[in-house]
């Protein structure tokens, strides 16, 4: 028994492991050029990975709910509850975590997108899900491609920033 959308929840969960590790090799661009990892740096890249990891294990779930033959319409809403608490968390406590890990929230656009917009699709989706109301597949799916797509964009401005930081060289030592 595959669920309903399989073939477009694999093809999203390996555009968004393909994503995490493009964004991871793009990060690295920065110490190979010779400047140091900044704080910013690394508290993004970990963010966007753990972002990506929760958005793929939400689109690898029902499918393997799929797979202990649960009724299709169980398999939304369990796979609604895993998916969207952990990530809720993230994008509701996101600010707080930036602040605490850099000094400073994030930019005016970041929280419109990523965390208002974010938070939003997935409230609402698992809200649609949990009200039984028809095509919850699809308000699942939506709700994934658009979270992946709040982090993607939250990357590029992230990359921006980063981009526009002065170079810090790390210190070598002085030739003799």
């Amino acid at each position: 028994m595959d669920v309903k959308g399989a073939t477009y929840l694999y093809t999203l969960a390996g555009l968004m492991i393909t994503f995490a590790g493009f964004s991871a090799l793009l990060l690295a661009v920065r110490p190979a050029s010779g400047a140091r990892l900044s704080q910013l740096d690394k508290y993004l890249a970990k963010t966007v990975m753990t972002h990506l990891f929760v958005l793929t294990a939400g689109a690898l779930a029902p499918p393997l709910l799929a797979l202990y033959d649960v009724q299709e319409a169980r398999i939304w809403r369990v796979a609604a509850l895993l998916f969207a608490l952990p990530m809720l968390s993230l994008q509701v406590t996101y600010p707080f975590r930036r602040r605490q890990a850099i000094g400073q929230g994030p930019p005016l656009a970041i929280l419109a997108v990523f965390v208002v917009l974010g938070a939003a699709v997935t409230l609402a989706m698992l809200a649609y899900v949990l009200g039984g109301f028809p095509c919850a597949g699809a308000a699942y799916i939506t709700a994934l491609t658009a979270d992946f797509f709040t982090v993607t964009y939250a990357f590029v401005v992230a990359l921006e920033v980063i981009l526009q930081q002065p170079i810090e060289s790390p210190e070598r030592p002085e030739p003799r």
